[in-house]
């Protein structure tokens, strides 16, 4: 893989809510939270991965190589940018459209709590 910082540039992609619900739902696919600690702490998904967005090139190799990975924030902005960055790096990756808000007002269930994984 290319590095997450080094990367040329690539078109954008994205999945819609429901579509994410779905493959997070059946495991087919790697949740990426990239929204602040207070954030993820107000509410998130069980399955999500929560790497803050300014972490990113840090921790670029907790992201699968080998998995699709949608990428998540509140409202789909960050996560757009992320996104289009690990496709430049040659990652299989998509945007949740909406981020969090759609995939609340989809059906998508969140928890609450304070860990941090």
């Amino acid at each position: 893989m290319s590095s997450f910082h080094d990367a040329s540039a690539a078109g954008p992609t994205a999945v819609d809510a429901v579509d994410a619900i779905r493959l997070v739902g059946a495991g087919d696919a790697w949740l990426l939270d990239v929204r602040e600690g207070y954030e993820w702490a107000d509410g998130h998904v069980a399955e999500a991965h929560h790497i803050p967005m300014a972490e990113l090139g840090a921790r670029q190799s907790e992201i699968p190589e080998d998995q699709l990975v949608l990428v998540i924030c509140h409202s789909g902005g960050r996560s757009r940018l992320v996104t289009d960055a690990l496709v430049r790096a040659e990652y299989n990756a998509k945007n949740v459209e909406g981020g969090m808000e759609a995939w609340l007002a989809s059906g998508g269930l969140t928890i609450r709590d304070n860990s941090d994984n």
